[in-house]
């Protein structure tokens, strides 16, 4: 790595530990002026020494990297109730801001539309889609006073904003982490989650981004 390059993402970002406190802005890392100021940076200079070598082994050591990093997910809580949703399809976490109800419709799934960046996008409550009760939800006024946030989110040309009630940040996890869900879990929420994982002893249910996009696309906005 050049010496004159920052490469904060290798200590203390997406491939570092993760406690960058840029990450609640960016999501990761590759979002961040800082990185891809030093992207810029190597494509208009020469080639670091021992590029070549470098990149050879670690080309031969890919299958391990991978199988000990197999996706990264941004944790967040709705109720008393933790859940992970891959960062692929996160592009922003947002501060709260005032959602603006649409009228003549019923339900509670959509929530209105919010503005993100100068965007109008419609707001989805996510706490619906996964048939999180009020009792879960009322527990947790016990958890503190953590600020709630919007996660920004977009795949097959959906992009929609949910707000969730505290967000962690991001966690690197290898597929022996994940275990099966229980065929005792039922409900909605079931249908939306893939995986179960365990983290600070805690129980978190990875969701699955594409049912639970093709549930938002069939929402009546």
């Amino acid at each position: 790595m050049n010496a004159t390059i920052k490469d904060c993402w290798n200590t203390i970002g997406v491939r570092g530990d993760g406690s960058c406190s840029e990450l609640v802005a960016h999501v990761h890392c590759r979002n961040c002026p800082v990185y891809s100021g030093a992207a810029a940076h190597l494509l208009d200079g020469e080639p670091p020494a021992g590029y070549v070598r470098q990149w050879t082994e670690q080309t031969r050591q890919g299958k391990g990297a991978a199988e000990r990093a197999a996706f990264s997910a941004l944790l967040f809580r709705l109720g008393t109730e933790w859940l992970a949703l891959p960062t692929s399809v996160l592009t922003e976490i947002a501060s709260p801001r005032p959602i603006h109800s649409l009228p003549h419709r019923r339900g509670d799934l959509v929530l209105g539309l919010a503005n993100v960046r100068g965007t109008l996008l419609a707001c989805i409550s996510l706490r619906t889609l996964l048939g999180i009760d009020a009792e879960r939800t009322a527990d947790a006024d016990k958890l503190g006073s953590a600020v709630g946030r919007l996660l920004v989110m977009q795949r097959d040309g959906i992009r929609t904003v949910s707000p969730v009630d505290e967000v962690h940040g991001i966690e690197r996890f290898a597929a022996r982490d994940l275990g099966a869900v229980p065929a005792t879990v039922a409900g909605a929420e079931s249908r939306f989650t893939r995986a179960l994982l365990t983290w600070q002893q805690r129980t978190v249910g990875v969701l699955d981004e594409a049912p639970l996009f093709r549930a938002v696309a069939r929402s009546p906005a």
